[in-house]
């Protein structure tokens, strides 16, 4: 039930967090000759985050002379991978879901139905876990590239002690880290069904029934082992005293030797 409540939820924090984002950042590079300043540079970026094809002019503080920059790196191949996951499991889970609620004798007919829901949440929870580490790794890649003073340093105006380049403000990025945080919940969330939707298989069934099936084997051994000790114990006893009569026997008969003896005497 949590699966089905949360999993498509999940799956559509995720890749509208990610998906749906466009920042920006704002610089500002003071000339020595005033005329040749530019103080509001702005440079925006969005998804899948193609950073080296963000171009934008910066002065030079030499003329009128304008140089163009690009920014650095290229995240979009994690980017889109983290939402295309996001994007599948949510029409899978939507599907499921209607399985579930609508067709659930179906669904357990000739055991196809939970199989096949097995492989499919163990598939998606490696893509979940494999997206949302790329991602994280794409994510601090554009927080380096989108850096404000990494971006000045590429500036030749900068460069210059007498000019004076600053940061107006930063890229905002607390719905890319909030991607990230729904990426390893929807890893979590689809590793933990694995357990649940594995109990619905046939193979969890046979496991038990082998399991029970040794257990009654083991135990009827264990009573059988138990009654041939006792009937040993009571056949050794009984011999025991078949010996020892005999011998008792035998004792009472030894004063007959000498009473014969007087007889004969």
């Amino acid at each position: 039930m949590c699966m089905v409540i949360f999993a498509p939820l999940f799956a559509i924090f995720a890749f509208a967090t990610c998906g749906g984002y466009s920042g920006g950042l704002r610089l500002s590079v003071d000339c020595v000759n005033k005329t040749e300043s530019n103080l509001s540079i702005d440079i925006a970026f969005a998804y899948p985050f193609r950073l080296h094809q963000v171009t934008f002019e910066v002065p030079t503080c030499e003329g009128k002379e304008r140089q163009k920059l690009a920014l650095i790196g290229d995240s979009s191949s994690s980017a889109e991978f983290f939402v295309t996951v996001a994007v599948f499991a949510f029409l899978y889970s939507l599907a499921a879901t209607v399985v579930y609620i609508f067709f659930q004798n179906k669904y357990r007919e000739n055991n196809r139905g939970p199989l096949i829901d097995f492989i499919i949440t163990v598939v998606f929870s490696f893509l979940w876990l494999v997206g949302s580490s790329a991602w994280a790794k794409g994510l601090s890649d554009v927080k380096v590239a989108t850096d404000p003073k990494e971006v000045l340093l590429l500036m030749s105006a900068c460069k210059q002690p007498a000019n004076k380049c600053t940061a107006v403000h930063s890229p905002v990025m607390s719905s890319l880290n909030t991607s990230v945080v729904f990426g390893f919940l929807n890893f979590i969330l689809w590793a933990g069904n694995i357990w649940f939707v594995f109990k619905e298989t046939g193979w969890h069934s046979s496991g038990q029934r082998y399991l029970s099936d040794s257990m009654e084997k083991h135990s009827s051994s264990y009573n059988q082992g138990g009654y041939n000790q006792e009937s040993y114990g009571s056949s050794g006893g009984y011999n025991q005293q078949a010996s020892l009569g005999p011998s008792s026997d035998e004792f009472g008969q030894q004063p007959s030797g000498p009473a014969s003896f007087t007889n004969q005497i």
